[in-house]
């Protein structure tokens, strides 16, 4: 099984230790984008080029994988529909979309922690409008806190942290992570909120539909691998990602030397 993940950088780590918890054997190829990155704050079109030529790029390095995975907000929002097109049926493409569907069945109040740029799209508004409707919900633009994450900047992160948690209302006792770089700093974000809050993230989510749309492929017998693409050049997971323990997890799988 060979599986792509697609993003501008490492918070695509959280859904891929996701991956390899539920597919151990599973090699994976994780394509970053560090020479575009952010993509939060491209355009649209810019956002879909960048969305395919990882994917491009993944597919060539493995000759061929089972599964595109998207493990990104912004490039799910705007670039799945043509990744699709691409890849689909022959390879199944998987998105991510903020969990708040499994919040919203606990009851409100639930705020909704999503990037600035996430915050204010239609995108978000429809999910809480049609997962949500009647619960209060307090979306906050988490200014800085992706940046923070990538950069592996404790205070940075610790900043970013508290400005968001600022602005979540004291009542609110589920937080959804609307971007996949948060899940990498979770504790810190229960630590700022109190212990009573829960956080509700897609990357288990994710996984588990990713592998039932791959289906029952045979076990390789040997653990997985990673391959790590930075822009389409090989590569190693980046210094910043060993800050986290997903990063860790997946240093040691990590084989660029040589092919998979």
């Amino acid at each position: 099984m060979r599986i792509a993940l697609v993003d501008s950088g490492i918070g695509m780590l959280s859904t891929a230790a996701a991956v390899h918890a539920a597919r151990p054997d599973a090699d994976l190829f994780l394509s970053m984008d560090p020479d575009h990155m952010p993509w939060g704050a491209r355009t649209p079109d810019e956002v879909i080029g960048r969305a395919l030529a990882g994917a491009r790029a993944a597919w060539e390095a493995a000759g061929g994988v089972d599964a595109v995975v998207v493990p990104c907000n912004t490039a799910s929002v705007h670039g799945l529909s043509r990744l699709r097109e691409e890849f689909e049926p022959a390879v199944p493409v998987i998105g991510t979309v903020p969990a708040i569907k499994p919040a919203a069945r606990s009851g409100g109040p639930i705020a909704v922690w999503s990037t600035a740029a996430t915050t204010r799209s239609g995108y978000q508004r429809r999910l809480v409008d049609t997962f949500a409707e009647g619960l209060e919900v307090t979306a906050v633009a988490c200014v800085g806190l992706a940046e923070a994450v990538e950069s592996a900047d404790p205070l940075e992160v610790a900043d970013a942290v508290s400005y968001a948690a600022g602005l979540t209302p004291p009542d609110v006792r589920a937080v959804v992570l609307g971007c996949t770089h948060y899940d990498l700093v979770g504790e810190q974000i229960v630590a700022g909120l109190g212990e009573g809050v829960a956080l509700h993230t897609a990357a288990h989510a994710v996984a588990a539909q990713t592998l039932r749309r791959v289906g029952d492929l045979p076990h390789q017998g040997r653990p997985g691998r990673v391959r790590v693409l930075a822009s389409g050049r090989p590569a190693e997971l980046p210094t910043a990602a060993l800050t986290y323990p997903a990063g860790r997890a997946l240093m040691a799988l990590e084989s660029t030397a040589r092919p998979l």
